[in-house]
């Protein structure tokens, strides 16, 4: 069917077309069964009457008032179940591109349409472009005669480029990009570190949780989700710990890693180059070689893994304050420059070889850990378990025993012996400008529940987070905004290294809260009845759906 909407005198669009499914005011299944249920009815009913009179060798056009009923209901069921399927009965004269507007006319007054599903889109589009000079460029993009990546360089006006791309984009795949705000963002500041090829940015809203207090300090923790409940049940989390006195938090080790691939004439060269790498007396050359282009960067092991004649060196490193993945990767690249001075037959196959693990969930992370390794702990009273939390002791120690212990081994998880600590690892790594990607590790979480008398304690392992106060998405505004309510802003130069783990303290006392809170709510059985209440909304639903819900 086609479905372009009439295109009235006035800017106002309004839609003329019934649907098939309007023929009755009920819900879309049951108007199917009532005229499914007619339309065969009516011709079981006409069938009989007809073989009756033929055997009777009665006229076939004498029909009495049952029979010229049965018809119009045949007739109407049948044009309902045409329409439904898609196939238009009304034939437009040739002059109904006058009354509708042709496809055409509607792009021109930027309407984009789809000669498949017909329009979609209701409302004129207003462009984003502000002189002739772009309408010509973004011609040019379209024609492929200006690269879209190149446009930056090419105007020297980072939003002016975002502006003419969003356009292009919008003209050639034929949908519009209204909701996706141009306005308002800073593409300077993207520019050759964050996002290439922009056309807009994306909104998160941002609540805060807290206080939460945490090794004798007070902090309000941004969140970044679109997930309601999570931040009231982490805030209530952060109240329950802030009544019990507060959780505690210790860095148990604070290395980036990055592993690449080396390959070599056979088995015994790969040993040999492993028994190097590893050899104490070795390791200060190494590490000269390793930080010889940034001042921050450390080397502080090389752990080794062999498979056949392949050799995965696995380098740990402190980065300071940064997340460190490319000051690592840098220096990793002098190391393997200087050993293939030393060993030439070396042939180095990627930087990578996975054995790092990053954005990967892996055993070698859960084991020895990448980025900070901290343990954050409370103890929470009795009665604040009982007031605030509406459960009890007794009964958050067997549901932590049963799910995130026992039913994580059955399901055979890989660092994930906890709750949910990933919803809250994510929501602070985007509101503080973190990679999401690394949320997967980042999330790697052990969960401990135990009964202390009449209180409880728990604590949250987390041998990954990987954050970083300077850097990356941490120099963008509202991401710097955040990091600076935290008190963690960018690097103290005395001080090297110590804003990011006091980040990655801050992430694992926010899980530990949101840990409790979970946790309490389904041993208490609110949680389907708090996500009813908080995490649903009517405003996308139709008056039908409603009905139908």
């Amino acid at each position: 069917m086609d479905f372009r909407r009439r295109l009235p005198a006035k800017s106002n669009f309004k839609e003329i077309v019934p649907k098939a499914s309007d023929a009755l005011p009920l819900p879309l299944y049951l108007t199917n069964t009532v005229f499914l249920s007619l339309f065969f009815a009516t011709v079981y009913f006409l069938l009989s009457r007809w073989r009756e009179k033929i055997r009777n060798s009665t006229p076939l056009h004498v029909v009495d008032l049952s029979e010229i009923s049965a018809l119009f209901a045949f007739v109407a069921s049948f044009i309902y179940l045409l329409g439904f399927c898609g196939i238009d009965l009304i034939f437009r004269s040739s002059s109904d591109d006058d009354v509708w507007g042709s496809d055409e006319d509607l792009q021109k007054i930027g309407i984009p349409c789809d000669q498949s599903l017909g329009c979609e889109v209701l409302k004129p589009r207003e462009s984003d472009l502000d002189s002739a000079e772009d309408e010509e460029i973004v011609k040019s993009v379209i024609d492929g005669i200006i690269s879209s990546y190149s446009l930056e360089t090419k105007l020297g006006d980072c939003k002016r480029a975002a502006a003419i791309r969003r356009e292009a984009v919008q003209r050639i795949t034929g949908k519009s990009l209204t909701g996706l705000p141009l306005d308002g963002f800073d593409y300077n500041s993207i520019l050759g570190q964050c996002c290439e090829m922009p056309i807009g940015y994306v909104q998160i809203p941002v609540g805060i949780a807290g206080p939460l207090l945490l090794d004798g300090i007070e902090y309000s923790v941004p969140m970044a989700t679109t997930e309601g409940c999570l931040v009231a049940s982490t805030n209530r989390g952060c109240k329950a710990i802030h009544l019990s006195g507060g959780a505690f938090s210790v860095i148990m080790k604070d290395a980036m890693t990055r592993a690449p691939i080396v390959r070599f004439p056979s088995a015994r060269r790969a040993a040999l180059v492993m028994f190097y790498l590893q050899d104490p007396a070795n390791f200060k050359r190494l590490s000269l070689m390793f930080s010889k282009t940034s001042r921050f960067a450390k080397l502080l092991s090389i752990t080794c893994k062999i498979a056949g004649k392949n050799l995965y060196p696995r380098f740990s490193c402190s980065t300071g304050d940064a997340m460190g993945m490319n000051m690592v990767s840098k220096g990793v690249e002098n190391v393997l420059d200087f050993l293939k001075t030393e060993f030439p037959d070396m042939d180095v196959i990627g930087i990578s070889g996975n054995y790092c693990a990053d954005k990967k969930a892996s055993a070698v992370n859960w084991i020895e850990g990448r980025g900070k390794y901290v343990v954050c702990e409370a103890f929470i009273n009795g009665e604040i378990v009982k007031n605030v939390l509406k459960t009890s002791v007794e009964a958050l120690v067997e549901l932590n025993m049963l799910k995130n212990l026992a039913g994580s081994a059955m399901a055979g998880s890989l660092g994930g012996f906890n709750a949910h600590a990933s919803n809250i690892v994510s929501a602070v790594f985007i509101a503080t400008g973190q990679d999401p990607a690394q949320n997967v590790e980042s999330s790697h979480c052990l969960t401990m529940i135990e009964a202390q008398g009449n209180d409880l304690h728990i604590s949250v392992t987390m041998p990954c987070i990987e954050v970083g106060t300077v850097g990356g998405g941490t120099r963008l505004a509202s991401q710097s905004a955040c990091l600076n309510l935290l008190g963690v802003k960018g690097a103290i130069k005395d001080e090297p290294g110590s804003n990011a783990r006091q980040l990655a303290r801050i992430v694992a006392g926010s899980v530990l809260a949101g840990e409790l809170s979970l946790m309490s709510a389904i041993a208490s059985g609110q949680l389907v009845k708090s996500h009813m209440k908080y995490n649903r909304s009517s405003r996308d639903i139709g008056p039908s759906s409603q009905v139908n819900r």
